[in-house]
């Protein structure tokens, strides 16, 4: 990681790009563009992308659809090279296509509970444990797309996808891969895949609750 400078605080945010998975399918919420959806008042990806922000430098957008919206956040998009939707793999791929920076942070378009420390405790996992790819771990399930890897990765991921691959943890078995404890993110990975998910988030606005409340800590971070 010598090639990567840091700024005063040990975190080089300006060398880190951000990319916002918005390019699924929605099946489990009848097909819409989950990154659309209102919540709050505001769209899914309107949430997220606050919460980014902070954590990094450029930021770049999948999508598959909806090219004028989410072209109207003031991100530049990158769209899948694959016809059809082929997964996060795929969409991962076209944002290492489209970094200049040395590092790329993911994260999902549709987890507005975000947390503002996933960047900066994924690098520290990644340098401490010389990895090219830094993957957060919730306590009980690997979260695969929240993660920090190293653009030059393109490559492989580009002949993973032409060989056929889809799976993330089948690509990832071919690199330096360390699992970062967030188990004490509690909700902050809470994804609204449902209608049910965004009628809680909905409720909990109106009972003083945060979609980025933690939970209590049951493990410790790098």
């Amino acid at each position: 990681m010598n090639d990567i400078g840091t700024d005063p605080e040990g975190y080089p945010r300006d060398s880190i790009t951000g990319l916002v998975l918005a390019g699924g399918q929605g099946t489990r919420m009848g097909g819409v563009d989950k990154g659309l959806i209102e919540a709050r008042g505001r769209p899914l990806i309107a949430w997220v992308l606050d919460r980014l922000r902070p954590q990094v430098g450029p930021i770049l957008i999948n999508h598959a659809r909806n090219k004028d919206r989410y072209a109207g956040f003031g991100h530049p998009l990158v769209t899948d090279q694959q016809d059809g939707f082929c997964g996060p793999l795929a969409g991962i791929a076209s944002g290492l296509r489209g970094a200049a920076t040395p590092l790329m942070l993911t994260t999902p378009c549709d987890t507005p509970g975000l947390g503002e420390d996933l960047g900066p405790r994924l690098f520290a996992a990644m340098v401490r444990d010389d990895a090219e790819i830094a993957v957060a771990h919730d306590g009980e399930w690997l979260q695969p797309l929240f993660m920090m890897l190293r653009t030059d990765l393109r490559d492989s991921i580009d002949a993973f996808l032409r060989e056929g691959g889809r799976k993330v943890d089948k690509w990832f078995a071919l690199h330096r891969v360390t699992r970062v404890d967030f188990s004490d993110w509690g909700k902050a990975f809470a994804n609204l895949n449902t209608d049910e998910e965004l009628r809680a988030f909905e409720s909990a606005a109106g009972h003083g609750a945060d979609a980025r409340d933690r939970a209590p800590a049951r493990g410790s971070g790098p």
